[in-house]
C-alpha cells in the first residue's frame, strides 16, 4: 500500500509542475493557441510512445535479459555435469539392462539435426530407464554422491534453477537419492525389499539426468563446438571414455 500510495503520489506531482509549467509559459507569450497546439501533439504521440516503450523496447530487452539468464543457467548445468553428472550418468547406465534400446541414439555427432535430437527426446519419453539393483554398486555410489553433497546443495541454492524446472526437478532427484543412501548403515546388510526401494530412488534420477544430458549436448553443440568435442569423447555411454584425440 505504501508503495502505490508513493506511486500516486509522484503522478499528481508530476501533473502539477506539468500545469505549472504550461501556466508559466502562457504568462510569458500570452499564446494559448500555440501551448494547445503542442498539448495536444505531445497527446497524441503518447500511444505510439507506449508502443514504442512496452511493446518493442521492453520486448527486446526481455528477450536480451531472458537469453544471459539462460546462458548462466547453461554454465550451471556444465559445472554439475562437470563435477557429477557424467560419472553419475555413466554409472547408472551401467545398471540399465536394456541400454543398448536407446544407446545407439545417445551416441550424438556434429552432424545431429534439430530434428534429429526432437526425434531422440521423443523416443527418451517412452524409455523405461530401468535399473538393475543386482548390476549397481550402492556403497560406492553412495561414496560418490556423498562426497558431493556440499556441491549440489549449493547448486539447489542458485535463485538462477528457479527458471529451469526440469533440471531443479533433477537435483531434487538426485539430493533425494542422496539422503536416502547416507541415511543407512551397512548396506550389504539391508533387506531385498529396502534395496529394491533404493533402486526406484536411483531410476528417478537416472530417467531426468539422461533428458538433461541430452538436452545440454544439443547447447554445446549449437553453441560451443569445442566443449562439445571434449563432451562427446567423455561420452557416458561409450564403453571406452577417453579426453585423448583419437
Amino acid at each position: 500500500m505504501k508503495h502505490i500510495r508513493w506511486q500516486i503520489v509522484l503522478g499528481l506531482a508530476l501533473i502539477l509542475l506539468s500545469a505549472l509549467l504550461y501556466y508559466c509559459h502562457y504568462l510569458l507569450f500570452r499564446d494559448a493557441h500555440h501551448i494547445f497546439i503542442y498539448m495536444v501533439g505531445d497527446i497524441a504521440f503518447v500511444p505510439i510512445e507506449v508502443l514504442l516503450v512496452t511493446l518493442i523496447i521492453h520486448k527486446v530487452l526481455s528477450i536480451r535479459e531472458k537469453k544471459n539468464r539462460l546462458e548462466k543457467l547453461n554454465m550451471v548445468i556444465g559445472a554439475f555435469f562437470s563435477e557429477l553428472g557424467t560419472t553419475l550418468l555413466a554409472r547408472l547406465s551401467d545398471a540399465d539392462p536394456q541400454l543398448e534400446d536407446i544407446k545407439k541414439d545417445l551416441v550424438i555427432t556434429t552432424k545431429c539435426s534439430d530434428r534429429e535430437f526432437a526425434g531422440f527426446r521423443k523416443k527418451l519419453k517412452t524409455y523405461a530407464y530401468d535399473i538393475n539393483s543386482g548390476k549397481i554398486d550402492l556403497e560406492s555410489l553412495r561414496a560418490l554422491l556423498l562426497g558431493k553433497r556440499e556441491f549440489l546443495l549449493r547448486l539447489l541454492e542458485n535463485p538462477t534453477l528457479l527458471e529451469h524446472e526440469s533440471f531443479t526437478d533433477l537435483l531434487r532427484a538426485v539430493f533425494h537419492a542422496v539422503e536416502e543412501l547416507g541415511s543407512r548403515g551397512d548396506i550389504k546388510q539391508l533387506p531385498g525389499k529396502d534395496i529394491e526401494h533404493l533402486a526406484g530412488d536411483v531410476k528417478r534420477a537416472y530417467s531426468r539426468l539422461v533428458f538433461e544430458w541430452v538436452d545440454y549436448m544439443k547447447h554445446l553443440k549449437d553453441n560451443y563446438p569445442y566443449l562439445f568435442s571434449l563432451a562427446m569423447r567423455m561420452n557416458p555411454f561409450d564403453q571406452d571414455p577417453s579426453p585423448v584425440v583419437r
